[in-house]
C-alpha cells in the first residue's frame, strides 16, 4: 500500500493561502507559518500529518499528495475543510 508523510496549512480563503505560500516562496519557515495561520490542530506540530496511506484523507488532498514532487509546496487546494498548502515529505509506493 502506498504511504506518505506530508505538512499541510488550512486557512479559511484563498486569498490567505495564497499570500501564505508567497511567504514561504520568498523564504519563510511552512512550520512556523503553520503554528501561526493553521485552523488545524496540526498546525501545532508545524503542519505535521505523520505517515498516513492513500484513501486515509478526502480525495482533493489524496490527489496531491500521491502526486506532487517531493519537498514542494502545492496549493491552495480547496476541501470541505477549507484551503491547504501540502508539502509531501516522503513517499513509499
Amino acid at each position: 500500500m502506498a504511504t506518505a508523510t506530508a505538512r499541510h496549512l488550512l486557512v479559511e480563503t484563498e486569498a490567505q493561502c495564497n499570500d501564505i505560500k508567497a511567504q514561504i516562496e520568498a523564504g519563510a519557515d511552512f512550520a512556523e507559518l503553520a503554528k501561526q495561520h493553521s485552523k488545524c490542530p496540526s498546525g501545532q506540530q508545524g503542519g505535521d500529518l505523520g505517515e498516513f496511506g492513500k484513501g486515509m484523507m478526502v480525495p482533493e488532498f489524496d490527489q496531491v499528495v500521491f502526486s506532487a514532487p517531493i519537498n514542494e509546496v502545492q496549493g491552495p487546494v480547496k476541501t470541505q475543510f477549507g484551503y491547504h498548502l501540502l508539502e509531501v515529505t516522503d513517499r513509499k509506493d
